[in-house]
């Protein structure tokens, strides 16, 4: 994700970097080399999400690195302040995608651009399969098609959007390992799923089941499971403004429509 911004011409003065702790602080370092000088809003729902986001960008006051540079801010930016936003692995976690799709929409100003990625349908065949073969109730919620997510980008007001995909399979040496790291990535948030507390026999039955049907040959015996990556990426337009006998606009309203008009004269 971060090596394709090479390809977009427009620098941004702000930038938003959405819930960067699940998505992946590492990545905050690569963009804050790539954007340097910028002003940042890194925003986090949890407190604890927050303060380790905070331990991990903030740099003290001793420390030369931070001397000069433009400040990072942690909170919600002001509706059409940044130029990019930035989600990394947050948006097939939304109780409400649609309205989280909107909320980005309103924080980027008109040129700006959104890049994100999340996790598609794909994700987890292997164990979904396990639990369908053993009649349990579903092991994780139904991720979003690619063009599903590209039609709600349209729907908030996004223009061109550009969506692919990649699967990646992950091995496993061990079924405790691989339930380790579906821990880290998240949670069931299925409907349909156990309601109830599982008890020791289960997980001792989920253990080997896993060991002797995820385990694949080519891999060294090793346990596998597959993640479809979807990519997103999205301009936010100039609003069009509404053709009627008497049109109210604001004050911000006018004066993008009057600097589109001298850009278009000036071209």
């Amino acid at each position: 994700m971060e090596d394709r911004l090479q390809w977009i011409r427009l620098q941004p003065a702000r930038w938003a970097h959405w819930a960067p702790v699940r998505g992946g602080l590492q990545a905050h370092a690569l963009l804050a080399r790539r954007y340097p000088n910028t002003e940042c809003f890194v925003v986090e729902a949890g407190t604890q999400r927050a303060k380790a986001a905070i331990k991990s960008i903030v740099k003290p006051w001793w420390n030369p690195a931070g001397w000069g540079s433009a400040p990072t801010r942690f909170g919600m930016p002001p509706d059409a302040s940044v130029q990019m936003l930035w989600a990394n692995m947050a948006l097939h976690d939304a109780a409400d995608p649609e309205a989280l799709i909107a909320q980005w929409h309103r924080a980027l100003a008109t040129d700006g651009f959104l890049m994100f990625s999340c996790l598609g349908p794909d994700t987890l065949r292997e164990l979904r399969a396990l639990y369908d073969a053993l009649g349990w109730p579903p092991c994780g919620h139904e991720f979003t098609d690619m063009h599903d997510w590209g039609d709600m980008l349209v729907h908030a007001g996004f223009a061109e959007p550009v969506m692919d995909m990649e699967r990646i399979t992950l091995t496993y040496e061990t079924p405790q390992r691989l339930l380790q790291e579906l821990r880290e990535l998240g949670r069931n948030l299925h409907p349909a799923r156990f309601a109830a507390l599982r008890g020791r026999r289960w997980h001792q039955q989920l253990q080997q089941e896993m060991s002797a049907r995820l385990a694949d040959a080519h891999q060294q015996g090793r346990l596998t499971l597959t993640f479809e990556i979807i990519y997103g990426h999205a301009l936010k337009p100039a609003p069009r403004l509404p053709i009627q006998t008497e049109t109210v606009l604001t004050l911000d309203e006018m004066r993008a429509a009057l600097h589109r008009r001298k850009k278009l004269q000036s071209s």
